[in-house]
């Protein structure tokens, strides 16, 4: 039988700059790595290839040399052939476990890297393109490939505005699992979407449209655009806000990022990071824009509540521009002391479907299911449930 012969490229960049609050990695990675951010985009792209081991046999990753894709499938066993050599200061690792790969590594791959690589995967035939990273990797995958052939992506990167991308990296696995059984999945158009990554760490929101490429359409696998625009319902705002404020004792509160924790900030009069973490106690503001490491630092065995809500149209609870909450940080606080607030529009519009936790903690995620009680007004709250169906074999 023909080899399914897949396309596989890492952006081992992307996402650094989510765990230091730096918003996102474009043109800050050093800063990013100064700050002790970890590479984890290999990680990301491991988790969906784990889908595929049973497949090995009839699988051929064709893939650029070291961090970008070579190393990791090597490790994982796959058949790799390698299509375009990149020069970094990379150590090799070959001697350490796949998690802990990259980790310390000093890389320096560039958009030119990335681009050269596709080149590369341009001049093979490809069932498809599977690539980790984030709208920037998604903008530099369009500029090479535009709707030549199918791709999806390994969502990694801090900010997934683009609809390309799989709910969760074991998603992005399922879908080409579905390929391989030979399941019948159609191909649709999906935007590529990227922002100003300057002015989203000024607090702003530019989000562009830059093109459409082929994905394979599973709805209960491959991410929605997100929704733009910020709530318009000031007085259900104001009573979720309400609602929060009166519980508020004597514990930390972990703010996140969005815009209807932004309205229990403002009702409490004290400056908010929309696009960013923030901390409170006695209803005063303790420290802004922290990063994760800083947060384990404040919470350390104090009593803490985390408040976050769902991004519109995606569901992502976690794991999407907030990555200074991470798997260390939910595991200290526990299920019972997170608050999730929605207004009951953005709800009804997944139109049903759960909401998402993408942590980057498979097992954590899994821990993080079941239902949750939404506060959607003041003493009004509805039961949602959390449940990725990339967690159901």
């Amino acid at each position: 039988m023909k080899p399914f012969r897949l396309g596989l490229l890492i952006n081992p960049l992307a996402g650094l700059g989510g765990s230091v609050g730096l918003k996102g990695s474009d043109g800050v990675a050093e800063e990013a790595l100064a700050k002790g951010a970890q590479p984890k985009a290999h990680l990301r792209m491991q988790q969906a290839l784990a889908v595929l081991l049973p497949y090995q046999h009839r699988i051929q990753v064709i893939t650029a040399s070291g961090c970008m894709g070579e190393e990791l499938a090597r490790k994982m066993g796959f058949d790799t052939h390698v299509v375009y050599q990149y020069h970094a200061n990379v150590a090799h690792l070959n001697e350490q476990p796949v998690s802990n790969a990259m980790t310390q590594a000093s890389v320096s791959t560039t958009p030119q890297d990335t681009c050269n690589s596709l080149q590369a995967l341009m001049n093979e035939t490809l069932d498809l393109l599977l690539f980790a990273g984030g709208d920037g990797t998604a903008r530099d995958v369009y500029s090479v490939v535009d709707d030549a052939i199918p791709v999806l992506g390994v969502p990694a990167g801090v900010k997934i505005h683009s609809g390309v991308y799989g709910i969760t990296p074991k998603a992005s696995g399922l879908v080409v699992k579905m390929l391989l059984d030979g399941e019948l999945v159609s191909l649709m158009s999906a935007d590529v979407m990227d922002i100003d990554e300057s002015a989203f760490r000024q607090g702003t929101v530019k989000a562009k449209r830059f093109g459409e490429m082929r994905v394979p359409a599973e709805p209960r696998y491959v991410q929605a655009v997100k929704m733009g625009g910020k709530e318009v319902d000031e007085l259900v705002l104001a009573d979720i806000a309400a609602d929060v404020i009166e519980s508020m004792e004597d514990e930390i509160f972990i703010m996140g990022s969005g815009s209807t924790v932004a309205a229990i900030m403002d009702d409490l009069y004290l400056d908010n990071t929309l696009l960013g973490v923030d901390v409170i106690q006695d209803k005063q503001l303790i420290a802004s824009d922290v990063t994760a490491q800083q947060l384990l630092d404040i919470t350390q065995d104090k009593p803490t509540k985390l408040v976050i809500t769902l991004i519109g149209g995606q569901g992502h609870v976690l794991g999407r521009g907030n990555q200074q909450l991470s798997p260390a940080l939910i595991k200290q606080l526990g299920k019972d002391n997170i608050l999730i607030v929605a207004t009951k529009t953005k709800l009804k519009a997944l139109d049903g479907r759960p909401l998402i936790v993408d942590s980057g903690d498979p097992e954590l995620d899994k821990a993080l299911t079941g239902y949750y009680k939404v506060i959607t007004g003041y003493h009004d709250y509805v039961m949602y449930q959390v449940a990725n169906p990339d967690l159901v074999e």
